[in-house]
């Protein structure tokens, strides 16, 4: 190594992390969303999951392939807004139920995942 204007020379630092795919499913999904909705979707080749909101795309199809070993073709997500909850009490302020951010996943043809 030089005193000036040298390159300097890179350690290679092991660090210990998590089991395979663990570290890809960590803030990424929460877990299955289990609805009548989801029930009908999943009929069509379509599982429905609460996710994360940083999660992206490509960060959910990497979770399912690690969590479920199965290959996703697409993904969607749509964001839920929170609605208003009213209250059967008068004296009582309403309040809101919580919104979300929710994945489809579309599986190859004959690919299933075991939910329950």
């Amino acid at each position: 190594m030089a005193l000036f204007g040298g390159k300097k020379e890179k350690k290679a630092v092991k660090t210990e992390s998590a089991p395979v795919g663990l570290e890809v499913v960590h803030g990424v999904l929460k877990d299955p969303r289990i609805t009548e909705k989801a029930a009908v979707v999943t009929e069509k080749g379509a599982y429905v999951f609460n996710v994360y909101p940083e999660a992206t795309k490509a960060n959910i199809k990497r979770a399912v392939r690690a969590l479920y070993k199965v290959s996703p073709v697409k993904v969607n997500v749509v964001n839920t807004r929170p609605k208003a909850a009213s209250s059967r009490m008068r004296r009582m302020k309403p309040g809101q139920k919580g919104g979300g951010r929710k994945a489809y996943v579309y599986l190859k043809k004959g690919e299933t995942i075991e939910l329950m």
